[in-house]
């Protein structure tokens, strides 16, 4: 248990939370990771939805993902950071918001790669802001593949609403061979974090 306060009503509270989710011992923790609903507290004295921000270790064995959320930003405790590390044919990665850990599990289960994947972004991020300049630095989120040629749908707020874009597959192909021939772009050892920042520093 740990305290929390309502967005509302600002009283305080204590809320159950689960820093660390294995989801091969509960796989029912994968959906409720997915849609969001892990994180999601109810005030018990007005009832208000509020988003619980706390750490947590994701770790699914069968697909080799840990994702570790800390939403400080602070650095992974080192001792831990170092002994999975050794972990052979893991992806680690590090972020801060719920929302970025929901993506990490979507990118993963559908068979694709983040680093790939935010090039790809990086990539269609430029289309659209010559369709619309404020659409240069938008957050594309990652939300599924679609269709019998697996197009990637893609949200992102623009003109205060939410808005979907899908892109063809063939774009995340060619955002593989961009960073095969650029081999100095690549996510760092332990628990990167691979993000629009990331690949930015070495495109912008």
């Amino acid at each position: 248990m740990v305290p929390a306060s309502c967005n509302q009503c600002h009283r305080q509270t204590e809320i159950e939370v689960c820093q660390s989710i294995n989801v091969a011992l509960d796989p029912a923790l994968k959906a409720r990771v997915k849609d969001g609903s892990l994180f999601v507290w109810e005030c018990p004295c007005c009832g208000q939805r509020n988003l619980a921000r706390y750490q947590t270790l994701y770790h699914d064995p069968e697909t080799r993902l840990m994702v570790w959320l800390l939403p400080g930003g602070e650095e992974p405790p080192k001792a831990v950071a170092d002994a999975v590390r050794e972990l052979d044919g893991y992806t680690l990665r590090r972020v801060r918001e719920v929302g970025d850990l929901i993506e990490k599990v979507n990118i993963h289960d559908a068979g694709l790669e983040d680093t790939v994947l935010e090039m790809c972004k990086w990539v269609t991020r430029q289309e659209l802001s010559a369709k619309n300049a404020a659409a240069a630095n938008v957050p594309l989120r990652f939300l599924r593949t679609e269709g019998a040629d697996n197009d990637l749908v893609f949200a992102f707020p623009l003109e205060g609403r939410m808005q979907t874009v899908n892109v063809g597959f063939n774009v995340y192909e060619d955002a593989r061979g961009i960073l095969l021939r650029n081999p100095s772009v690549h996510a760092a050892q332990g628990f990167a974090v691979v993000d629009a920042a990331w690949i930015d520093q070495f495109f912008a």
